[in-house]
């Protein structure tokens, strides 16, 4: 996996995916809810528009959280 870290939210991530290959559900919600907060910090306001699309990597780890949570 090739990560660049250009963000705060692109660390946080990596170590999300960390957690869900551990299978450490209480490590990975926390670092969901951390991700959720990177992402929307600094947003809205008149006239802003998201521009970050959501990686192949960040749809992967939801896919892998949802499935954790489903098991524990």
């Amino acid at each position: 996996m090739a990560m660049q870290f250009k963000r705060l939210s692109d660390r946080i991530l990596y170590a999300l995916m960390l957690a869900l290959e551990q299978k450490d559900l209480k490590i990975a919600e926390l670092l969901n809810n951390a991700l959720e907060a990177s992402l929307t910090r600094k947003a809205g306001g008149k006239g802003f528009v998201e521009r970050r699309d959501f990686t192949a990597e960040y749809e992967a780890a939801m896919e892998k959280l949802n499935e954790l949570r489903k098991k524990i």
